[in-house]
């Protein structure tokens, strides 16, 4: 079942060294906004700014806003890193932390 005509997807990331910690944020139709985080809780919020706000106070930043200079002062580059992908948020929970190894 697809929630693609009732949601809007948004991924956000965070970095601790060479770790990328992803969240979903998703904007529903009536308004109210749910983030997906890295432990796999879904956070309600009574609005898109709202949760865009918790996810900056959390120095989370927009996957869509990233440049590659942006990307390169976090420590890796846009091509090592996707926003994950799975086929419901189960699944996805365990690739909401990204570990890109060590660099050479």
């Amino acid at each position: 079942m697809t929630h693609a005509h009732m949601t809007h997807d948004q991924w956000w990331l965070a970095s601790l060294g060479r770790t990328v910690i992803w969240a979903r944020l998703r904007v529903r139709e009536a308004g109210v906004a749910e983030v997906l985080d890295s432990d796999g809780n879904t956070l309600v919020y009574d609005s898109e700014d709202t949760a865009r706000s918790m996810l900056l106070d959390a120095e989370f930043v927009e996957w869509d806003g990233l440049d590659p200079e942006d990307a390169l002062e976090r420590g890796f580059t846009l091509d090592e890193i996707a926003p994950p992908q799975a086929d419901d948020d189960a699944q996805l929970r365990d690739r909401m932390v990204q570990s890109l190894g060590k660099r050479a």
